[in-house]
C-alpha cells in the first residue's frame, strides 16, 4: 500500500488538540496550497477559506457553538465558504448580466468545489502528521458568521476545519457496508439488515459523544422541522430567489 493509500485509509477525526503547539507557517502554506489545487467544476474555484487565527473571533465561534471547543483550542481554524462573489464582480467587470439566483445549480457548484478542497485540505493535514476535525454545525448560525466574517453578497459560509497537533490518539471509524454505498452501473436494492448491522459496528465502536443508535440519529434528524437558516442565508445574499 503507497503512503496517500494508506492516509485515506486510515484517516481519522480528532477533536482535543495541543493548545501550546504552534503551527508553522510554511505546514499552514502547504495545507492552503494543497486545498487550492483540488478539483473543480470548470477550473471556476467557487469558494474561499478564511484563516481565523485570532483567539477573540476563536471564543466567539464557540460561544455560538459550544459543542466544539476545538474551535479555539487547535492551532488554526478555517472556515470554507461559497463564493459567487468572484463570479459577480467578473460580470460587472464585463457589464453583463448574472442570474446566479434564479437557479440552485450555482449554489451546489460552489457547496461541491469547497467540499473538493476541504477534503484536500484534511489529506494534507494527515499527511503532516497533524489532526482535524470538519464542523458542518457552523451553518446554525450563518448568519452570524457572515457578519463577523464581513462576507459581501455572494458569500456563504458552508463548513469549518480545525487543525492542529492531536493530543488523544483515535481509532478508525468504519463506514457503512460496500453494498449500501457503491453500485455497479446500476441501483441495487438492498436489506435494511445492512443498516443494522452497521447499527451493531457503530455501537461497538462506542464513541462516547455519541448517545443514540446510528439509525435513529439520522431518523430524528430528518423528522425534525427544518430551521432553513442556510435558505434564509441564501435569499438574504441574494442567491437563492425562490
Amino acid at each position: 500500500m503507497n503512503e496517500t493509500m494508506n492516509l485515506l485509509l486510515n484517516r481519522r477525526t480528532y477533536r482535543d488538540f495541543d493548545e501550546n503547539y504552534h503551527l508553522p507557517e510554511e505546514d499552514l502554506q502547504q495545507i492552503l496550497t494543497a486545498a487550492r489545487q483540488a478539483p473543480s467544476w470548470m477550473n471556476g474555484q467557487f469558494y474561499s477559506i478564511f484563516v481565523i487565527q485570532d483567539k477573540a473571533t476563536r471564543k466567539q465561534l464557540v460561544d455560538w457553538n459550544p459543542g466544539n471547543p476545538h474551535m479555539l483550542k487547535s492551532s488554526v481554524f478555517l472556515i470554507f465558504v461559497g463564493d459567487l462573489h468572484r463570479t459577480q464582480l467578473i460580470s460587472e467587470a464585463y457589464d453583463r448580466e448574472n442570474f446566479t439566483g434564479d437557479s440552485i445549480e450555482p449554489v451546489l457548484v460552489a457547496t461541491t468545489d469547497a467540499s473538493l478542497a476541504l477534503g484536500n485540505a484534511v489529506t494534507a493535514a494527515d499527511s503532516l502528521g497533524l489532526g482535524s476535525v470538519v464542523v458542518g454545525s457552523i451553518r446554525k448560525h450563518s448568519k452570524e458568521i457572515g457578519e463577523l466574517l464581513a462576507l459581501p453578497e455572494g458569500m456563504f459560509p458552508l463548513f469549518g476545519l480545525s487543525i492542529g497537533k492531536p493530543i488523544v490518539e483515535m481509532k478508525v471509524k468504519l463506514r457503512l457496508p460496500e453494498k449500501a454505498v457503491v453500485y455497479y452501473e446500476k441501483f441495487t436494492p438492498y436489506d435494511f439488515s445492512l443498516i443494522q448491522e452497521y447499527d451493531e459496528i457503530m455501537e461497538k465502536f462506542a464513541e462516547a459523544r455519541e448517545t443514540k443508535k446510528w439509525s435513529i440519529k439520522f431518523t430524528d434528524y430528518f423528522a425534525s422541522e427544518p430551521t432553513m437558516i442556510i435558505d434564509q442565508l441564501l435569499k438574504m445574499k441574494k442567491l437563492f430567489n425562490s
